[in-house]
């Protein structure tokens, strides 16, 4: 985060589920519909300007399951006020590195988008 000129602190992690599934396997659906309440009232508190959704299970939990991480990722999508800049999880980048790239770019481009909407440039 520091390449990109973000210290930690000025981040806000979480997860869609709140607890880690056996083997940590992907979510079931029925495990993160029962904590997406709090995952909203998480972004409700915190009130971000972007959120960057990593990996499929972000995406599909957040901006719904219409969506792919494949077709999606680099797009910017908006809901209720909030930019959204989906790519890929951090473990696809452990099992493929030429998604190095597309993550790194990703990231500079919510950098950018956040920093021209604290400048007031942008929304």
């Amino acid at each position: 985060m520091l390449g990109l000129g973000i210290n930690r602190e000025e981040v806000y992690i979480a997860n869609v589920v709140k607890c880690r599934p056996p083997q940590n396997r992907n979510p079931e659906a029925d495990e993160a519909n029962a904590c997406i309440d709090y995952l909203k009232s998480q972004i409700e508190l915190v009130k971000p300007k972007i959120i960057v959704l990593l990996g499929s299970i972000a995406l599909k939990n957040i901006l719904g399951e219409e969506h792919g991480i494949t077709k999606d990722r680099g797009n910017w999508f908006e809901d209720n006020g909030i930019l959204y800049m989906p790519t890929w999880h951090p473990a696809a980048l452990l099992r493929d590195e030429v998604k190095k790239i597309d993550f790194w770019n990703d990231l500079k481009e919510a950098k950018s988008k956040l920093d021209k909407i604290v400048n007031g440039d942008e929304k």
